[in-house]
Order: C-alpha cells, then structure tokens, then sequence
C-alpha cells in the first residue's frame, strides 16, 4: 500500500524501514511468487513492476540497525513485528518511544488481552516494559482492515470437508467470546466436538 502511494505521488518524501526480520524473510518469499498475486496485484505489476520496494523503503537486517532507528532525526514510519508488541523488535520500539507525543503507534490487527498491544487498544497510559514503568505520551491508533488472520468463513472453509475425519477441534487463540461464537459456527457446519482448553488442562491425543 506504501508502495502504491509513493507510485502515485501521495506518499511524502519520508523515510520507510521494515524492521522485523520475520517480515523481510516472508517479503522475499512473496517477491519470489508472483504466480500467486491476485488480480489486483497483477494490474498495478504492469506500472510498477516491484510492489515491495521504493526510494524510501529500507529492510534493516542486523540489531545495529535497529537500535539505531530509535535515534532517528525527524519523522519516518517504522513496520515491525510481532503485531502485539510483546516481543522482538516491535516492543524495543515500543519502550523507546511510547512516551514522545509526536509518534504514533498505528495497530494494525489483533492483540490478545494482556499484551502492550492489548492494552495499547484498551487505552492504558502506560506500562512495565523490561522492568521500567513508561508514560504513554504518543498517539495511538486502530486499524484492523490489515489484519493477517483468517476470519471465520475463511476457517471454516479451510476446515469443510473434515467432518466425517476430525474427531476433535481445539481453540486456542482468542478472546473467550469470540472463541464461544466460532464454537458455534463450527457446530453448525458439522464438527462433532469443539473445546476450548484452559490453563493447566491436559489433553491425551
């Protein structure tokens, strides 16, 4: 999307880094595989035959590099992950720069309850990271519309067609209310049994 808005002169001249090592390994993958693009992708392909590269974008690859982008003068846009800030890169960011009014920490998908991200949307003003308390000075914003995770048709129609097979279906990943729902869903497309297992609970396959 960055990419597009630079091509078509909406973007400003600002500085891009794709700080997660994870997200530079499956970029690779994904500019590998062109066979795989939608229809859309393959339109704006005849314009710009690179969707994942610009001037301004820059994939830092060593911890180095990293750390230096928390020294940085002037503004730029920082993507890392893990989306839910609670490791790797993103939450160095996050300690670093939380508490200076003019960022923003844009959230881009789900975030499980108790993580900085979780709380982050929960609209907490600060929090414990490496064992030092940080004010919540910057702006936060949500948007979900990036989200990598399967919706519930999505699951249920990469599952369809297992019934008769699947014995048992195991939620873990969640908020409990939406794992209820989906639990639903799945028993009426036809699975026999669906659990939600707690903490602690030990199941024998």
């Amino acid at each position: 999307m960055l990419d597009q808005l630079e091509s078509s002169g909406k973007l400003p001249r600002i500085p891009v880094f794709v700080d997660s090592p994870l997200a530079v390994n499956a970029t690779t993958v994904f500019g590998a595989h062109p066979e795989c693009y939608d229809s859309e992708l393959q339109s704006y392909m005849l314009t710009d035959e690179n969707p994942f590269g610009f001037n301004d974008l820059t994939y830092t690859q060593s911890v180095e590099e990293s750390k230096a982008l928390n020294h940085l003068e002037g503004p730029a846009i920082i993507i890392s992950a893990s989306g839910m800030m609670n490791a790797g890169r993103s939450k160095h960011h996050l300690a670093n720069l939380m508490g200076d009014p003019r960022n923003t920490i844009f959230i881009v998908g789900y975030c499980a309850p108790g993580t900085p991200g979780g709380k982050l949307r929960d609209g907490v003003e600060g929090m414990r990271l490496y064992g030092r308390y940080h004010d919540l000075r910057a702006e936060v914003v949500v948007m979900d519309s990036f989200s990598a995770h399967a919706d519930r048709s999505e699951l249920i129609f990469f599952l369809n067609g297992q019934q008769d097979t699947c014995r048992k279906v195991f939620l873990v990943h969640g908020t409990l209310d939406r794992m209820e729902v989906f639990g639903a869903s799945l028993d009426r497309a036809g699975f026999r049994e669906v659990v939600a297992p707690e903490l602690g609970d030990v199941v024998g396959l």
